[in-house]
């Protein structure tokens, strides 16, 4: 990968918390965990404003480097590559919220107050319209042809929740003591296991839910 910090001016103060490499592995670990993920994750809003602050500081640098020059086309490339990753990013969640969209906003609606939230401002006006476009095409293209007791529909129970207990891959970044995991069949038992840092796992979403919202584990 080109390194982004050969673009990014150098100008940055003692206060950045991150250095442009780590912000673009942040990125790319949002990306793969929402990518992996059956539900929703929290929103990282305040990440991908620094990624689009950070493109548009290298595409400005990239626009002095002399015609011709190799790196230009190199770093070129990783601007597109950033892009894209951002935008899989976005369209992951775009695609989650329309799939899920009455569930989303309960969960969004029923937080307790401090806790993170799941939606961007931007993404909770579009989970909103798109529920009330979706009544209204319901509305009038059947319910009002169905008798009066039948003209309601709970959005909650029509549509599916995500799929929690589904498999997923995982690679752990922090050891992990006394994960407690459920049986698969009736005949077994739960029982404890430790991750150990570096190893890789095949287990239900629900099991590692939290590690994940943590940091814990990273999604692959």
């Amino acid at each position: 990968m080109a390194d982004a910090s050969e673009l990014s001016g150098g100008e940055e103060s003692q206060e950045e918390l991150m250095t442009p490499a780590e912000l673009i592995a942040k990125l790319e670990e949002a990306w793969l965990n929402e990518k992996f993920s059956p539900e929703l994750l929290e929103n990282k809003s305040e990440l991908v404003e620094c990624v689009m602050e950070q493109i548009t500081h290298m595409e400005e640098n990239l626009q002095r480097v002399k015609k011709g020059d190799v790196k230009a086309s190199v770093h070129r490339m990783e601007i597109d590559r950033i892009r894209f990753v951002l935008s899989s990013y976005l369209r992951s969640r775009l695609q989650k919220i329309e799939k899920f969209f009455p569930h989303v906003l309960e969960k969004e609606k029923s937080r307790a107050d401090g806790d993170p939230s799941f939606l961007s401002p931007e993404e909770f006006a579009f989970a909103k319209e798109y529920l009330a476009n979706t009544e209204v095409y319901l509305r009038n293209v059947a319910l009002k042809h169905m008798p009066p007791n039948l003209q309601s529909i709970d959005m909650l129970k029509a549509v599916p929740e995500p799929c929690l207990d589904s498999f997923v891959f995982l690679r752990v970044k922090e050891r992990q003591e006394n994960i407690l995991v459920e049986p698969e069949t009736d005949e077994q038992r739960e029982y404890v296991v430790d991750l150990d840092e570096g190893s890789q796992h095949l287990m239900r979403y629900r099991t590692i839910a939290p590690l994940v919202a943590s940091g814990a584990v990273q999604l692959i």
